[in-house]
């Protein structure tokens, strides 16, 4: 597999190691896109996120030196952004400053009738993704939106796969539970 897969390869490693700018860069256009996502989805804002993310990949490159084996970097990379979020949702001030980036824009214009309904269960699905355990959250989010298998999960988080599953399976239960009602015409 190539950086541009996903995955680095020990030669690949090795170079950012060395400081070569250009494996550097390969590294950041493979990953900024997933990590900037991943952000996203914890800090409810892509600025916010996109910071983080720079931020993460100006220390990866400051302590390029010590960087884990190249099998190891996804999950290093997952880590280092989903902690450089949690530390921006830490230093806000209250949680309803935080809470009020999620309301939505009063001075959009009302939607259509179909635009509405999408918007409804998008937010009951939000909603049921709340009222989850954060790590419950957290594990769900990064199996179905980023694609981690339940072994690299747990190397993100720095937990076992068997945690990983009974996390999963119980977030399963209780969206399932709380999705119920919703069912396609």
């Amino acid at each position: 597999m190539t950086l541009a897969e996903g995955t680095l390869t020990p030669g690949e490693a090795a170079l950012i190691r060395a400081g070569d700018r250009e494996a550097f860069e390969r590294l950041f256009r493979t990953w900024y896109g997933r990590l900037a996502d991943h952000a996203s989805r914890m800090l409810s804002n892509r600025d916010a996120a996109e910071d983080a993310v720079q931020d993460v990949f100006i220390a990866v490159w400051g302590k390029r030196d010590t960087l884990p084996e190249a099998a190891k970097i996804p999950a290093y990379l997952y880590r280092a952004v989903r902690n450089r979020s949690l530390n921006q949702i830490r230093s806000q001030k209250t949680a309803g400053r935080w809470l009020d980036t999620l309301a939505p824009d009063p001075s959009v214009p009302a939607m259509a009738e179909v635009e509405l309904q999408e918007s409804e269960i998008g937010a009951q699905v939000r909603g049921a993704l709340e009222q989850l355990s954060p790590r419950s959250r957290e594990v769900f989010l990064l199996s179905r939106d980023d694609g981690l298998t339940y072994p690299q999960i747990a190397e993100t988080l720095g937990i076992s796969v068997k945690t990983v599953e009974t996390l999963m399976g119980r977030a399963l239960k209780s969206l399932r539970s709380q999705l119920a009602s919703i069912r396609p015409d």
